[in-house]
């Protein structure tokens, strides 16, 4: 039992602010995982944390928000629970989650739950949670930058995946990123192409899950050691593009390459086939955002079809 509302525990201590960006996966989707080459974008859109110190005080108390301003989790944690790893089927599915993460949190750094203070939480979006482009990884940035941690291991140890969306919420610029060894390597690189006039970010309507497109990935693996070098090739390619012609086959070779892997037909094929320029999937396939090429501002065929976000790369990136 706690609070009457999570009672406000004496006056306010110390405070900290964290923020981390979005991301989206340009090249090297899913074979990140096995060891390719990938491009990613940092975007606009991120996730920000503030930390409170609080005295006399044995629990956290956590609130977020969504990009409207409204609330869309609330809750408090006692340390005992988060020592161990206590899981509630009367919690929230969010709840669980975070009790997960904080828990691995301790055994990584066992000392913020032994100081006697507790801490009030508080996260804020700047993009709508639906969209996937990071609220995972944001929020587990985030919590490594206030206990100084390695957030890459976190990342390991709850949610899993390759880790380029804990790289792009660490960076202002493009990056490469592969796993060497299982040990993330990361380049910064500069992509300020001319023909950004051109390059769109389609919202699809739906939240991929990455935990299971991933699974689905690994249930599906066909050819991956031969695909390797042809992506890596292909992600050089996307990068070093001068003009959009070069840039436009890079992608749509590297579609069709991911096509012949997953065994599944391309979104531009599925749902977008009259469509005058190239559409590619970003990350898991089937869901959150797509990259669209056009010679043309395509805003209203996209919302002709259903899809009303369509936002142009300089108002998405960083």
């Amino acid at each position: 039992m706690i609070p009457s509302r999570y009672m406000k525990i004496d006056k306010e201590g110390s405070r900290s602010d964290y923020y981390s960006n979005g991301k989206l996966l340009i090249t090297g989707e899913y074979l990140v995982l096995d060891g390719a080459q990938a491009f990613a974008l940092p975007t606009k859109f991120g996730q920000s944390m503030t930390v409170v110190r609080e005295s006399a005080c044995y629990y956290i108390v956590w609130t977020s928000f969504d990009y409207d301003g409204s609330v869309w989790f609330e809750d408090f944690m006692t340390y005992d629970v988060i020592i161990s790893n206590t899981q509630d089927e009367q919690n929230s599915k969010m709840k669980n989650t975070l009790i997960g993460i904080l828990h691995e949190a301790y055994k990584l750094c066992p000392v913020y739950t032994s100081t006697g203070d507790g801490y009030r939480i508080v996260t804020r979006l700047n993009f709508p949670r639906t969209w996937g482009l990071g609220t995972s990884s944001t929020l587990i940035n985030n919590i490594a930058q206030w206990l100084g941690i390695d957030p890459y291991e976190l990342l390991e140890r709850s949610f899993g995946g390759s880790g380029y969306d804990i790289a792009c919420a660490q960076h202002n610029t493009g990056i490469l990123y592969q796993l060497v060894n299982q040990k993330p390597q990361v380049t910064a690189v500069t992509f300020k192409p001319s023909f950004s006039d051109k390059l769109y970010f389609v919202y699809l309507n739906k939240k991929q899950n990455s935990r299971d497109a991933i699974l689905s990935y690994y249930s599906n693996q066909n050819n991956v050691e031969r695909a390797l070098p042809v992506i890596n090739s292909l992600t050089q390619q996307v990068v070093s593009a001068l003009d959009i012609g070069s840039f436009a086959s890079a992608i749509e070779r590297h579609e069709i390459e991911m096509s012949n892997i997953l065994e599944l037909t391309t979104v531009q094929e599925t749902l977008f086939n009259d469509f005058d320029g190239i559409v590619k999937s970003l990350g898991a396939w089937g869901g959150d955002f797509v990259l669209c090429i056009a010679s043309h501002d395509p805003r209203a065929y996209f919302k002709e079809r259903g899809y009303d976000v369509v936002i142009p790369y300089e108002e998405m990136i960083l």
